[in-house]
């Protein structure tokens, strides 16, 4: 049933496909599944060298009891704009799963997700809590780390609260670090070429990395300058 929860035969199944080196999506189409389905169900659950069936499965009950308990008292995000609750929350997990794959550790992707399906599109630290239900070192450890990848950004509210935001920029900004660790590799790479001794087979290597790098790093400024200037171009008054 494609629309319903993983049964522990399902995790069995995952699990034997990760022992086997199977893709994710070879996995769910074995399955008669989403794809997006078990790669957040693996990354949920230790990733592809720690997954253990047994283990996922009684996780996801535990999760669930949690859930089923917490609903007395008002769900930790409330739902706006008629929005389905659990819908939200499922979009929200496999967001976070995406921002994993792509190098971020979870609690870092789980901020930043709901940063980014947040209306306002900013939060306090004590909303994060809230609605994260962690504690505040975690938030705080997680909030320095996206700083430090310039994918929020601080900024007080009018009752001088720090709130932490995110706006049409953040991938812009995201970018342009990208290039410039590029750049930086190239540079690196081309100081070794005087070292090594140009057109050594070791400086040759260097060389071309460096011009690899260097061409990356140029098409990548490039076209986030292009896509800020065409997409988020401002009406003429």
């Amino acid at each position: 049933m494609p629309g319903g929860r993983l049964t522990q035969q399902e995790r069995q199944q995952i699990a034997l496909g990760l022992s086997d080196g199977l893709a994710y999506a070879e996995i769910a189409r074995r399955l008669g599944r989403p794809t997006s389905t078990v790669t957040r169900e693996v990354m949920r659950n230790g990733g592809p060298t720690a997954y253990r069936s047994d283990l996922a499965h009684r996780a996801t009950e535990r999760r669930a009891h949690r859930r089923r308990q917490s609903t007395p008292g008002g769900p930790a995000v409330p739902p706006a704009h008629g929005r389905d609750a659990a819908a939200v929350a499922e979009y929200q997990e496999t967001f976070t799963t995406v921002f994993m794959q792509q190098g971020l550790p979870k609690m870092t992707a789980r901020i930043l997700t709901c940063l980014f399906t947040t209306d306002e599109g900013s939060l306090t630290a004590a909303e994060l809590v809230q609605r994260l239900q962690v504690s505040p070192a975690s938030i705080s450890k997680a909030i320095g780390l996206l700083e430090d990848l310039t994918l929020i950004h601080r900024e007080r509210d009018e009752r001088r609260r720090e709130r932490y935001r995110v706006d049409d920029d953040v991938w812009f900004n995201s970018m342009i670090a990208s290039a410039r660790q590029n750049a930086d590799l190239a540079e690196t790479a081309r100081q070794g070429v005087a070292v090594l001794g140009p057109g050594t087979p070791a400086a040759v290597r260097l060389e071309n990395i460096a011009r690899f790098m260097d061409f990356v790093a140029e098409s990548i400024i490039r076209a986030a300058e292009q896509a800020r200037d065409i997409l988020y171009a401002k009406p003429p008054a």
